[in-house]
Formats: C-alpha cells, structure tokens, sequence
C-alpha cells in the first residue's frame, strides 16, 4: 500500500505540470496528497519543512542556484560569453566550430535566453547548408550539452545532493558521455557544411587564445576549484564573484543592483519546493521497501530507473524527475556514481525531446518551425545516446567505478 501511495505522489506532480502550473505548485499539491496519504500533522510538515533551511546539505542548494545566477549576471553585464564567442571565430575561423563549440560556451550559462544568441550564431555559420529544422537540431543539441554535466545547472546539483554522489567524481566520468554528445550531433548535420568562416579577422592565434581564456577565467576557476581543490559549489562561486567584482570593476551600486536581480523568486521557490518533498518521502521511509519490489521484476532494477527517468522527463522536465526519482533510486539500488551518470543522462536526452522545455520552443520560434518537427528530428538521436547512456553504465559497473 505504502508504494502505490509514493505512485500517487508521483503522478500528482506529472499530473499537475500536464495543466501547465509551474513545478512548485505542482510539488505543493504532492505534499498535500503526501500528508493525507501518510497521515502526517500540521505541526511534523512544519518541522520537515524548516528543517530544509536549518541543515546546511539542502540550504547549500539554494544558496549554490543564487550563486550560479548572480555569476550568470556578473558575466552578461560584461558581455564576457559574446566575447568568448568572438575569439572562437577569431580563433579558427571555422563555420563547424562557431556551431558547435560556440553554442556550448554560451551554454555554460543556465539561462533559456541564450538560445536566442545561439540560433544568430548557428543560422550565421550554417546558413544556407542546413536546412530550418536541422539549424534548430544543432542550436538545441550543443547549447544543452553542458547541461548534462557541469554543476552550473540544477539538475546536477540536485541529483549529487539527493543523491550524495560528489562532483568531483561524477564530472570526470561525463567527458565520454560529453564527447558522444557531440559526435552525435557533428558527424550527421556540420560536416555538411564548409570549415571556413567568412570572418576576416586575421588576430594572433596566441593573442586570441589569451582573450577567450580572459573571457571564461570565471567559470573556469569554479571548475578547478570544485574538481581538483575540493571545494564546495558555494564557497568556489563566492571565490570567484569576490575575485570578478575588482577583475570587471564594479561599482557598489552596480554590485548592489545585480546582487538584486539574481534573486530569481520562482527558480528558489522551485527548488526549495523539491527539497521539502524529499524530507517528506524520506520521513515516510517509504524508500526503504522498494529494494524488495524491484528484486521481482523481470528486467534490471537500474532498466528501470532508467525508463522512469527518461519517460519521466519527457513529460514533467528534468528538474521535476530528478528531483523525485533520485531519492528512489539510489535507496533501491548501490548504484553509486555510474547510476548518476546513467541518470543523468537519460534525463539529458529526454530533455532533448521534452514539450515542456521552454529552450526548445524558443528555438523553434527563431527557425519558425513547429516544435514537433523539432522533436521528429532529435528522437533518433536522443535514443542513441540513450542507448550508449546504459552500454557506458554496464562498463563503468564492470570496472569498478
């Protein structure tokens, strides 16, 4: 009974995103049902809830988003990711790299705006070899490759927080994966188009190279901090924002005024939200018969959660799927960090293909093309990665990690 309550959880929140209500309502509504269902008091929800702001394990996810915002807008204000994008042409005067390699900087930012400068960008180095449904394929595909992987984004940081697998572990397993991403796209759309670019810029290699590291020291820095310094998410991005606010100059009325800006109300409250639902299912210790369930079933436990997560992100979103299913996943199965990879990736390449990722839809609107020709263009793709998703697992099992 306890189980089919937890499925009951589950589809309250699919349910509720299905009407198009933003994901903290849709949570809202799990905890409700998740109170009835289990019988928990006014006074013990209170509790569980505070107890996401008093311990510093949940409270370091909220912080870590606020931060990842403020350096997004510490970044924009300087232009420092269209300059990046500049020195890359400078750099190799390459169409196939402007499409590629430019996009995935930009998407080193989690922001669905910056789908509208990676469609100029794309269009610009594919136009006229690509045609309008293949231009919005490779914008989406290689902006979104950094969200499968870099700590930037919330979906990593939710799944490595509910699921304790440390960054530092998990990142590095992700450069094949990363690698396939891109091969994935590459080799079936850019090699249709020529490698030179129409930029006459004939700056030093050397001094170019200079100016897109000057351009991206930022993220960069977090990056070496979290992976070979150990660092916390938080404390790497306060390191870097204290370091940009005297590398770009602000003034403490500038700095005042973005540090405003970056309390994005809804993208806290989402989250938040997610954190409150786990202490509620974790309470309930409902988590704990699911072992035993999945033990009858006639394919792999990890085959799965590996369907729940891609199924599931096509119809709620990623941040949504993660968010419930981490939890279950990693109580029924000692998966460890190849399960978050193979998680991580499904979600990623439901992602790709999901109605509800508002990236896509801009996209689309750029190219003027209906979402569904979108979607029609990248499943094929997307389940190839999949696919390879659950090869690399089986691998990374057989070897130990």
């Amino acid at each position: 009974m306890e189980l089919l309550y937890l499925s009951l959880i589950f589809a309250t929140v699919i349910i509720v995103l299905l009407f198009k209500r933003p994901l903290y309502q849709a949570v809202l509504c799990a905890l409700i049902v998740c109170c009835i269902l289990f019988g928990i008091s006014p006074t013990k929800a209170a509790e569980l809830t505070l107890k996401v702001l008093t311990q510093w394990s949940s409270l370091s996810v909220l912080v870590s988003l606020y931060l990842i915002v403020l350096l997004q807008h510490i970044l924009e204000k300087r232009d420092q990711i269209m300059l990046a994008q500049k020195d890359l042409d400078s750099l190799f005067h390459n169409r196939r790299i402007n499409a590629s390699i430019a996009p995935i900087f930009i998407g080193l930012l989690p922001h669905a705006g910056a789908m509208i400068l990676c469609s100029d960008i794309v269009k610009d180095a594919t136009d006229p070899y690509l045609e309008p449904e293949e231009q919005s394929f490779v914008t989406s595909w290689f902006r979104h490759i950094p969200e499968s992987t870099l700590p930037t984004y919330t979906g990593v940081l939710l799944m490595s927080t509910l699921s304790g697998i440390s960054l530092n572990r998990f990142v590095p397993l992700m450069i094949v994966p990363v690698i396939v991403l891109f091969l994935i796209g590459y080799i079936p759309f850019l090699r249709k188009i020529p490698k030179r670019s129409d930029s006459t810029d004939d700056k030093n290699k050397l001094s170019c190279l200079s100016d897109l590291i000057k351009h991206l020291w930022t993220l960069i820095c977090v990056l070496i901090l979290i992976l070979f310094f150990k660092l916390s998410v938080v404390l790497s991005l306060l390191i870097v924002i204290a370091v940009s606010y005297f590398v770009y100059s602000f003034s403490l009325s500038e700095f005042l005024s973005i540090i405003k800006e970056s309390f994005v109300v809804k993208l806290l409250l989402n989250s938040f939200m997610v954190l409150v639902l786990k202490e509620f299912i974790s309470y309930t210790q409902v988590l704990t018969l699911l072992p035993d369930f999945l033990s009858k079933l006639p394919i792999p436990a990890y085959m799965v959660f590996a369907l729940l997560f891609f199924f599931g992100g096509i119809i709620s979103g990623s941040t949504a799927i993660i968010a419930l299913g981490t939890p279950i996943a990693f109580s029924a199965i000692s998966g460890g960090v190849p399960l978050m990879v193979l998680l991580m990736c499904m979600t990623h390449g439901a992602s790709q293909i999901s109605p509800v990722h508002v990236c896509l839809v801009v996209a689309c609107e750029h190219f003027n093309i209906p979402i569904t020709s979108l979607i029609r263009k990248t499943v094929p793709y997307t389940l190839l990665f999949c696919l390879f998703a659950i090869v690399y697992y089986n691998i990374l099992v057989l070897f130990g990690f």
